[in-house]
């Protein structure tokens, strides 16, 4: 006789695992609180629907954190084999200039979606949406409301796939935690990751600079650099160079109520040449020889403008060294709402290699719900699918061997 596994939340994880599972030793349904499955996977897609990652897999590993915890899984089900499976089901991908992962250019979300509900439907996978989990009754089975209702859910297998705390708007609410806590699992508190950083800017140099990019750059922060760009906004900063280092600014400002960044603004001069661009130069104007001989926007040398002293500014070595090291102080981070990812959640020492829950024998925690961070660029989504993968897998695996 098949099992039946309620899988609760229809996220990238979720939809991911229902398609590994095979459908021989398998009754699957998914079960989701909003009208349609896959809400913040549709809406990621709005500003670039980068899919996965084309690095190196030792390097694509490398930037999760804590990397040993899904390891596993990302070698189990790698960035060639995610693309490799949605050629399978009728997505072609391509790999942008920034080396993104993305689908054909006339591929929405929404198709992509589709293309993976079609192949669910073709394994028979059950959907039951605007049904919300609210928890377990004292014959631990699952208790779900649908239009006021309360049902229970019997299942032989329980897979939680409810996301992490951002984007509320999608469902992706975190508010399922209480939960799990009442059955002693370990939760820690949700943080933003991947979100604007606070900077009190000069009023000044705001009114010149919101809004404008700083291209060709690497920030660094406690010994960890990304190379990349920056928005400069009314808030503070925004974009690929800080989201990367987000756990080292988020743990700095946890200690010490600020973190300071440092932003290299020419990567591609040493100190030494930047400095005898400077000495060398004829031009009286230290901004002009900045822009002329350094190769700065006009934003780079309004931002050192307001970082450094004008001694500093005039002075050939300070500003030399400032070009390639300037100290940038961050007081606050975004809030978890504005934020593309959050950690916290479900503490990892409270699963099993194999996701499953320690105190809750056949009931498993996947996706964003778990305590782990990663860059954007396509690694929180490869994640997602890598743990649905990979624990699919191992179901059946463990029912061939019965």
């Amino acid at each position: 006789m098949k099992k039946t596994i309620a899988i609760i939340g229809s996220g990238p994880s979720a939809l991911m695992l229902a398609a590994t599972l095979d459908e021989a030793f398998f009754d699957v349904t998914i079960y989701d609180r909003n009208f349609a499955p896959a809400r913040k996977f549709l809406v990621a897609g709005d500003g670039g629907f980068n899919l996965t990652h084309s690095e190196p897999l030792e390097q694509f590993i490398a930037r999760y954190h804590p990397s040993e915890y899904l390891e596993k899984s990302i070698r189990s089900f790698s960035n060639i084999d995610l693309q490799n499976w949605l050629k399978r089901i009728g997505i072609e991908t391509y790999v942008g200039s920034s080396k993104r992962i993305f689908p054909l250019k006339e591929i929405k979300p929404i198709h992509v979606l589709n293309a993976i509900l079609k192949e669910l439907d073709s394994k028979h996978v059950q959907f039951k949406m605007k049904h919300e989990w609210k928890g377990w009754n004292s014959e631990n089975e699952l208790v779900l409301e649908n239009e006021n209702n309360l049902q229970t859910v019997p299942a032989d297998l329980i897979v939680f796939a409810l996301g992490g705390a951002s984007w509320s708007k999608t469902g992706s609410g975190g508010n399922w935690t209480d939960y799990f806590e009442k059955r002693s699992i370990g939760i820690n508190p949700f943080l933003p990751s991947n979100c604007a950083y606070e900077i009190n800017w000069n009023e000044n140099f705001i009114t010149l600079a919101e809004g404008q990019p700083l291209k060709n750059i690497s920030v660094t922060c406690n010994g960890k650099e990304k190379k990349g760009e920056l928005v400069i906004t009314k808030f503070g900063i925004e974009g690929g160079a800080v989201y990367a280092l987000s756990p080292e600014i988020r743990k700095q400002l946890n200690d010490n109520k600020a973190a300071t960044i440092f932003i290299d603004l020419n990567s591609a001069l040493s100190v030494e040449e930047i400095k005898e661009r400077l000495e060398g130069s004829n031009i009286r104007s230290i901004s002009k020889t900045l822009a002329d001989r350094v190769k700065l926007s006009k934003i780079k040398i309004a931002l050192l403008k307001t970082i450094l002293s004008k001694d500093d500014f005039t002075n050939v070595n300070t500003l030399s060294e400032s070009i390639k090291r300037l100290p940038v102080q961050v007081i606050g981070m975004a809030t978890i709402d504005e934020a593309i990812s959050t950690v916290g959640g479900i503490s990892l020492n409270e699963t099993d290699e194999n996701f499953q829950l320690n105190k809750l024998p056949n009931h498993f925690a996947i996706g964003e719900m778990l305590d782990w961070d990663a860059p954007t660029g396509g690694y929180l989504l490869q994640a997602c699918f890598s743990m649905g993968s990979y624990l699919g897998k191992k179901l059946n695996d463990d029912e061939k061997s019965n």
